[in-house]
């Protein structure tokens, strides 16, 4: 079995994002830099998990994503096969034609049973416990910062006025006062 970077990034991305959804909506632009995953591939995988419920989105000016579901009813199978990665090991799929004619191979049981103990793993690893793994390990959640408003606690300083001329013409428009 190989986990290829798509279920990796899935779960490296919901951890981010139930790491700071508590500030409120998260958007994939955020993780992207924090995570240094690329921004379009994350917005695939975020329509994937929304499809499947894990996400939800919010559209707008302060917009981005939540989870679907508390952190802890979430599971890393949950999120490996919302994005359409396979847990398997075998040679066939699953589909018990690994020899050449058809048949089951010698190590087809062994295989499947390996499926079948990665797929209980997986299902038993919450989100919420990779969240709190994080926090123990001294990740630091920033705070998200309050968007300046155009109005200010300090008086605006009116500019000085110049009663000079602007361009060529106006100058000499002055001289031919004069």
């Amino acid at each position: 079995m190989r986990l290829t970077t798509k279920g990796r990034f899935a779960v490296t991305a919901m951890i981010d994002l139930a790491l700071r959804q508590s500030a409120g909506p998260v958007t994939l632009a955020a993780i992207s830099q924090r995570q240094q995953i690329s921004l379009s591939y994350l917005e695939q995988l975020f329509g994937k998990l929304r499809r499947h419920e894990l996400v939800e989105s919010t559209r707008g000016p302060g917009g981005g994503y939540t989870l679907g579901r508390k952190a802890a009813e979430i599971s890393v199978a949950d999120i490996i096969v919302s994005v359409d990665e396979p847990i398997d090991a075998t040679h066939c799929g699953g589909k018990e034609n690994c020899q050449g004619d058809g048949g089951r191979c010698m190590t087809h049981e062994l295989w499947a049973s390996l499926n079948e103990r990665m797929v209980e793993y997986l299902d038993s690893v919450s989100l919420q416990k990779l969240v709190d793994d994080q926090l123990a390990k001294g990740v630091r959640v920033e705070e998200k910062t309050a968007v300046k408003r155009a109005i200010s606690s300090v008086p605006v300083v009116k500019p000085i006025r110049v009663n000079a001329p602007n361009s060529v013409f106006a100058l000499g428009n002055v001289f031919a006062k004069s």
